[in-house]
């Protein structure tokens, strides 16, 4: 009862202000499926040929990723599996959140707020009315829509509503604008003399309440696919020149609610961001880079015959042959083929038309995947892990990362025990909260805090939400909730949970996502440019999962306190200590001196004494300076110096000059 006199209270501020008149409705309500909306080579009716295909030919398969999944109806057929659903189109993108999201969500509050939506007549213009009137919709339709769409915003953005019930609202308009469209299935167009006299009804969307640990993407597949690891990955890519973009415009427009401008008979907002290669010569080149990049057990295809039976837009963009190579350099291919009627425009009557299933079953890698730290530490590794890792030896046992920082070598080496050790207790604390608290947890606390103290989500909203652009960022819609979460992290005695989940948080809008703390103890950075963007969330998911591991160990000494008795001769230590002569410190209370490298080079010289092998980072040379304290170590020594190739590009030392950038070398003992 509480809920629905909050609704009627929203609803009578809206009749004041957008003159709105309200009918009596019933209680019934239409349902929708997810296969309720009309969509360009959707694969509803060959469900039952995918899934028996994957279940006789496929074993052990617990997580299915789906990279163009549309609508999403294939990864319907694999809702008893955990999901991977990515699409580039936001439209796609959030009802993918509606029907297949973790977050749970109230029916009746989605009930009673379609309810209030069928029952208005809005008289009132608006952005839809203004741009589409009379084209795809009525007048009376477009202005009911715009009204709609904006006010699931403004119900969002009042915390009425969470983000599942904002895209469960959202895909009831889209699907229920689908059904009424003046169209023949897509919006490349309108019918001129159509009939424009239906009456938009919101459906019901009623997915699944939101028990599995899904992942909800909208991205480009080809960049998706370097982060993410399934056991199956099925691969629905556009087959010809038709831009999806072009089609559903309407409908990204719609759920994206960017209000852009519009051009041409169609209405269309400019798409060049989300024109697709498989659409275009390029198609064979992607395809190729997409598959040597995935991580699975299973790869699945789905591609027609269609090569080259249509017109020059219905045609194949690859080629039979080139998927057959690229594919079997992957694995040992199977071929599956169903009778299946393609799209056409009217112009085309193609014959024998076939879905194809191509089933890759791809060969072990022992590579695993190199992940990239949610911390941009000063100096961080990432770059080089390329040219680091092969000269590390083979068959480690016991790995220590002495001066851990950022995490980025020892959470991607292959161990029996790894041992992450820093002397920064501000990042033991974020590590060991990381490793010992749920996931879901910590991104739901993290959403929490941003949601408390209003910062910016770009990775919901998009830059022009905010009214920034990505060149200058964020800063200025980020200022003041920044400067009062810094405030209350400063000033309060707080938990350590709560403190270094805070800390995380202003690590993550912090100018350039740095850790630093002033000589009082306060962190003390201003405010960066970006946010808890989707780049950010996955570096953080995918460290999540890998910190977890039972292998990975944490501890907080200086490197003169490390217990010798737990390094032995099975373990392997890696060093990247601060540089002497860089002038990079990691906060403003603490530099590196010369009896700090004294002392390191010492306790190096004793592990090599007791045979142990070791890996050192650093610099030779910077902006004219030499270390010869180290230079002097490695003569005396006779240890390998193995030459890198990288200048630290987000460092306070990095230079234009580049005669005088570091010199990076590996030093090795063995």
């Amino acid at each position: 009862m509480e809920l629905a006199l909050q609704i009627k209270e929203n609803t009578s501020q809206h009749n004041n202000k957008c003159d709105i008149i309200q009918f009596p409705t019933s209680n019934k309500l239409k349902t929708c499926k997810i296969n309720n909306k009309r969509y360009l080579g959707n694969k509803y009716k060959l469900l039952d040929f995918i899934r028996n295909v994957v279940d006789k030919e496929c074993s052990d398969v617990e997580v299915v990723a789906d990279i163009f999944a549309g609508t999403g109806a294939v990864a319907s057929a694999f809702e008893d599996k955990i999901l991977i659903t990515n699409d580039i189109l936001y439209s796609n993108y959030i009802c993918h959140l509606a029907w297949f999201g973790k977050q749970k969500y109230s029916l009746l509050k989605i009930k009673d707020l379609i309810q209030y939506y069928n029952s208005i007549s809005v008289s009132k213009d608006n952005y839809m009315s203004d741009n589409f009137a009379d084209t795809f919709f009525s007048k009376t339709n477009c202005r009911k829509i715009g009204f709609i769409r904006e006010d699931i915003e403004k119900q969002f953005n009042s915390h009425n509503i969470n983000e599942r019930e904002r895209a469960i609202l959202i895909t009831s308009l889209l699907y229920s604008m689908d059904k009424i469209a003046n169209t023949c299935g897509h919006y490349d167009a309108y019918r001129r003399n159509g009939d424009l006299s239906k009456k938009l009804e919101l459906l019901l969307p009623i997915p699944d309440s939101g028990l599995k640990n899904n992942q909800i993407y909208n991205e480009n597949a080809n960049e998706l696919v370097k982060n993410i690891e399934a056991d199956l990955v099925y691969i629905d890519p556009p087959y010809n020149s038709r831009q999806y973009c072009d089609a559903y415009h309407l409908l990204e427009n719609v759920a994206s609610w960017k209000k852009p401008a519009v051009s041409g008979v169609a209405k269309k907002m400019n798409r060049d961001n989300l024109k697709s290669d498989y659409c275009t010569t390029k198609a064979t080149q992607a395809f190729r880079s997409l598959i040597k990049d995935i991580k699975a057990k299973y790869i699945l295809l789905s591609y027609n015959n269609m090569e080259t039976k249509g017109n020059n837009r219905s045609n194949a963009k690859i080629s039979d042959v080139d998927i057959m190579e690229i594919l079997q350099e992957k694995g040992e291919v199977k071929v599956f083929s169903k009778k299946y009627k393609s799209f056409t425009t009217g112009k085309s009557n193609i014959q024998d038309n076939e879905e194809r299933l191509f089933l890759c079953k791809c060969k072990k890698e022992e590579k695993q995947l190199l992940i990239q730290s949610p911390m941009n530490y000063l100096g961080g590794k990432f770059k080089l892990l390329k040219q680091i890792l092969p000269e590390f030896p083979q068959g480690i046992h016991n790995f220590l990362d002495l001066f851990a920082g950022g995490g980025n070598v020892g959470i991607n080496i292959s161990a029996n025990k790894i041992t992450l050790n820093d002397n920064n207790q501000s990042l033991y604390g974020i590590y060991s909260l990381f490793k010992k608290k749920d996931k879901k947890e910590i991104l739901d606390s993290i959403q929490d805090i941003i949601t408390k103290f209003s910062l910016s989500e770009s990775s919901k909203y998009g830059y022009d939400y905010y009214s920034c652009q990505s060149d200058t960022g964020l800063q200025e819609y980020n200022k003041v909730g920044y400067t009062k979460l810094r405030e209350y992290f400063n000033s309060k005695k707080i938990k350590d949970d709560e403190y270094y989940l805070l800390l995380y948080v202003l690590i993550i809008y912090s100018f350039n996502n740095q850790l630093r703390f002033n000589n009082q103890g306060k962190f003390n950075l201003p405010v960066g440019k970006r946010d808890f963007n989707s780049k950010m969330k996955m570096k953080l998911s995918l460290f999540l999962d890998r910190i977890k591991s039972e292998k990975i160990m944490l501890s907080n000494y200086d490197f003169r306190d490390y217990p010798l008795e737990n390094i032995n001769k099975d373990t392997f230590v890696y060093v990247d200590p601060p540089y002497l002569i860089t002038c990079a410190t990691y906060n403003e209370k603490n530099g590196w001196t010369e009896q700090d490298e004294k002392d390191l080079l010492k306790y190096l010289s004793n592990l090599d004494a007791k045979g142990i092998k070791f890996a050192l980072s650093n610099v030779l040379y910077s902006k004219g300076k030499e270390n010869k304290l180290l230079q002097t170590w490695i003569k005396e020594n006779n240890y390998k110096v193995i030459n890198l190739d990288y200048s630290y590009g987000n460092s306070n030392y990095q230079t234009k000059d580049k005669k005088s950038k570091p010199q990076e070398v590996l030093i090795v003992n063995y």
